[in-house]
Order: structure tokens, then sequence, then C-alpha cells
């Protein structure tokens, strides 16, 4: 299962309070023509593994969710406050 960092968390939980209610989070979804997606949704659809840690909620497709399976999703802020996301893979 996908697993996030300390800072994917906050970078989420962040990104996610201008979601309104208490349900939303980022989605990520995968594509042959794009590669990964993310974008923020307000619920996970009926197919999506959720990921929940220290309170951020990701939404992951089922395409995605098999890739990402042994992966770690982290998160970077740039001294613009822009937010990068970058994936590794699990120590083994």
């Amino acid at each position: 299962m996908l697993t996030l960092t300390e800072n994917a968390s906050a970078a989420i939980k962040s990104l996610s309070a201008s979601i309104p209610g208490e349900a939303g989070g980022l989605r990520i979804t995968e594509s042959p023509e794009e590669g990964y997606t993310l974008t923020l949704a307000p619920e996970p659809l009926s197919t999506d593994a959720v990921v929940e840690n220290d309170g951020a909620r990701v939404f992951v497709d089922e395409v995605a969710a098999v890739t990402l399976d042994d992966r770690v999703l982290d998160a970077r802020v740039d001294e613009n406050g822009g937010v990068g996301f970058a994936l590794a893979s699990q120590a083994a």
C-alpha cells in the first residue's frame, strides 16, 4: 500500500483545507498517456483505495493502486510556497 511521509501528509492536509467538507483529499490517477495525475477531490470514488495518515487523505484510482503499492509519497515546499510531490520505493 502507498505510504506517506510526514512532509507529504502536512502538504496534503494544507492543500485539502481548501476543499469544503471533511471528506476531501488528494486523488492520484494513472493513464498510459499522461502518467500520474494529482488533483484535489471532495471525496473518493467508490473504486478508489483510500490512504490516510495523520489526517491526510489520498485517493488512489484502481490502476494507480497496483503500481503504487510499494511506493512512498513525499512532498517538498519551495521558497515560493509551491508544493512538489515525488515517489520513491519503500525501504525493504
